[in-house]
């Protein structure tokens, strides 16, 4: 070390302190909802936070708004969010040509920034037989780790009625080049409310 070192310090701030990794400092772990957020948007997804209801509506009402959706058809395989369709004049009985899916989800899966889905939200609906457009309402208390902690999740959530058709998706946008990873997968144009409730 350089004496003008040992007088005015490094110069560096804290921040590149910690971020100068060695075998013998540990990677800084970053939280799960942060990751979350990071691999989502990295994927493609479009990331929406809402602190209450009313921002959930809110934000809901600027999707249509933005897309043009308004008095049109979608895809809603649960009662629970048929409220937000109604409200909104959009028809969800037997649509002919729905513009896009409304639904929840099982869990957010932080390190691949993807959505866990099972039969409860897209019943035995591939990916590929969904609309192209999403639209998710899901809570921060639903981000997990890993898709492991996501099945395990399920798995005490549902001890009896056990749901079938548990996939994921990650891609949101298409690839700009060819990746053979997103081989045989289905990008979707993915909106993500996401509702604080921790």
């Amino acid at each position: 070390m350089s004496l003008f070192k040992k007088f005015f310090g490094t110069g560096e701030s804290e921040e590149e302190k910690e971020g100068n990794l060695s075998p013998f400092n540990p990677e800084a772990i970053i939280p799960a909802d942060e990751l979350f957020t990071l691999n989502f948007k990295k994927n493609g997804g479009k990331f929406l936070y809402c602190e209450n209801l009313e921002e959930v509506k809110e934000h809901f009402e600027h999707i249509l708004e933005e897309n043009d959706w308004f008095e049109s058809e979608a895809i809603c395989f649960e009662p629970k969010l048929h409220s937000l369709l109604e409200e909104n004049k959009l028809l969800y009985v037997k649509p002919t040509n729905p513009k896009f899916l409304l639904a929840s989800c099982e869990n957010l899966i932080a390190d691949e920034g993807s959505v866990l889905f099972s039969s409860n939200q897209i019943k035995q609906n591939k990916p590929n037989e969904l609309p192209v457009n999403i639209v998710i309402l899901a809570t921060t208390s639903q981000i997990l780790a890993s898709k492991s902690d996501g099945l395990r999740e399920i798995k005490k959530k549902y001890e009896t009625n056990y749901p079938t058709n548990i996939t994921t998706m990650k891609y949101f946008e298409k690839a700009k080049e060819e990746d053979f990873l997103q081989y045989g997968s289905v990008a979707k144009n993915l909106y993500l409310l996401l509702l604080e409730d921790l």
